[in-house]
């Protein structure tokens, strides 16, 4: 029997201020993932409402009833495909209390059963934004998954607290679009999101807005740290991959991870008491 098998649909767009733009791209790639096959559909962080500091720089005038209406229209998208959702957007609080940068998800019945508030935020997004203080886990196929965004790939604590609880497969959404020109991102995000999967044995899904000048695509990581599928610079696309856990990589740590969790020194199974050995200063 199976473990589990999951296939996601990996999107990115040129993400904008234009709430009813962005609800036509996504409705768009939620039915070419169903038509492929796909069981979950994941999107870059802020994929509905626009990223606060780039795309529009205040939450005043800010239309919540259009962002509701359009967030409805994807749910019921959701339920006439029967996929899952992982939705970027901004979620009202009550004034004066600043919006969280939120992913909502969707299950097939085109129900909003939970929600992800980004929980840590870069100096910028303090100035827009309420951090959340709360996980989300929920299961497909026996594949359990979290939900993660962008900046939060900077702490290697939230990983190994995942893999504690038990978790198969990240959805981490990303906003780095509307640049210059490439940047220390092009170098680093990936690479860091590749350890963080092979550090923890995850798989990872991870989208970014492809709004010109994006410094890194959307990829898709196997629980070895190897990119198994990666879209192009700046363009707009969608790619499906499947999560198997009847799959096997190459994993070094795996005997040995645990002991580095409980924090023990070494992972020798004992300690060698040698009169050399306690003398650091001799040769």
């Amino acid at each position: 029997m199976s473990k589990g098998k999951l296939k996601i649909a990996t999107c990115q767009f040129a993400v904008g201020k234009s709430v009813s733009r962005n609800a036509a791209a996504m409705i768009h790639y939620i039915q070419r993932a169903a038509e492929q096959g796909a069981e979950i559909v994941h999107f870059p962080e802020a994929a509905l409402s626009g990223y606060a500091g780039t795309d529009f720089f205040t939450f005043d005038g800010f239309d919540w009833q259009l962002l509701r209406e359009k967030t409805r229209q994807i749910m019921q998208a959701a339920r006439k495909c029967s996929v899952w959702v992982v939705l970027g957007s901004v979620h009202e609080l009550t004034e004066p209390n600043k919006p969280y940068n939120c992913l909502y998800l969707i299950d097939p019945a085109g129900e909003l059963v939970d929600r992800y508030d980004k929980r840590y935020l870069t100096m910028q997004e303090m100035a827009f934004f309420s951090a959340g203080s709360r996980q989300v886990f929920f299961e497909v196929n026996s594949v359990r998954c979290s939900l993660q965004i962008c900046f939060e790939l900077r702490f290697p604590e939230i990983y190994r607290d995942i893999y504690k609880r038990g978790v198969d497969c990240v959805l981490q959404s990303f906003y780095n679009a509307r640049q210059s020109g490439p940047s220390v991102h092009t170098d680093i995000m990936r690479q860091t999101m590749q350890c963080r999967a092979a550090s923890n044995k995850l798989w990872v899904s991870m989208t970014n807005s492809s709004a010109p000048y994006s410094p890194y695509p959307s990829c898709f990581i196997r629980p070895d740290g190897k990119i198994a599928g990666q879209l192009n610079f700046n363009k707009a696309g969608m790619m499906v991959n499947t999560v198997d856990l009847d799959l096997l990589y190459y994993d070094p740590m795996d005997e040995f991870r645990d002991l580095a969790i409980e924090g023990r020194p070494s992972n020798a199974p004992e300690v060698v008491y040698d009169p050399r050995s306690r003398d650091i200063t001799s040769l």
